[in-house]
């Protein structure tokens, strides 16, 4: 499934729920679960040792809600992935989640499919479940309809055509995809990317994603 190896940590104050995600995970080929969390203060401190690749995290944590774990992993280790693990469905709360430095949004009701494309997708780009998806395509296209699709950026050295291409790759949008959008070529949509990155300073997709939503670019 994975390039290279995955190293997650499972957070969640449930043992059978930790023990059956981590059991998902380490049925397939390249994952490495290196750990497991109860507490915010342990997913916090094993993320401190251990800079896991990504930390699968319950929403519902002791001590902090998993939104603040997340922040504080974020700033902990920049470099770690979020992927949130929830109950509740809510565009309000996957926008809170983004917010968080979280890429990811999934169900405890999905399918073990959906957690394992969940993980596989969050290392390049967001990933929300499906049901949140279809909602957020509809949320969008309602605030294209009612904006004319424009938005308004002051202070940044962003074309239009770069904004649009940020709200579809911000979406979870390949590159193919945005092209077909786009009507141009995958190349050129290649060269909008590299020159937003360039322009903006973004060390990483995730960065592009957290603009985007910091700038309502997307509604998710």
């Amino acid at each position: 499934m994975f390039a290279a190896r995955c190293r997650i940590l499972v957070a969640d104050d449930h043992f059978v729920v930790r023990r059956g995600i981590r059991t998902l995970l380490e049925s397939q080929p390249g994952i490495e679960v290196c750990g497991e969390a109860s507490t915010a203060a342990e997913t916090i401190d094993r993320v401190k040792k251990q800079k896991p690749d990504l930390v699968v995290l319950d929403l519902t944590m002791p001590e902090m809600n998993g939104l603040e774990v997340a922040a504080a992993v974020r700033q902990q280790s920049p470099s770690t992935e979020v992927l949130i693990l929830t109950m509740h469905f809510s565009e309000e709360l996957a926008r809170d989640v983004l917010r968080s430095g979280a890429l990811g949004y999934v169900l405890k009701s999905d399918t073990d499919e959906e957690l394992l494309a969940a993980v596989d997708h969050v290392r390049r780009q967001p990933f929300f479940t499906s049901k949140l998806a279809v909602a957020m395509a509809q949320s969008y296209m309602h605030s294209a309809d009612t904006t004319g699709g424009k938005h308004v950026l002051p202070g940044f050295p962003l074309t239009p055509r770069e904004i649009e291409v940020i709200q579809y790759l911000a979406q979870g949008k390949g590159n193919k995809e945005v092209a077909a959008a786009l009507r141009v070529s995958t190349r050129t949509v290649e060269s909008h990317r590299n020159h937003i990155m360039h322009k903006m300073n973004f060390g990483s997709f995730s960065e592009l994603v957290r603009f985007a939503v910091r700038n309502n670019l997307v509604d998710p």
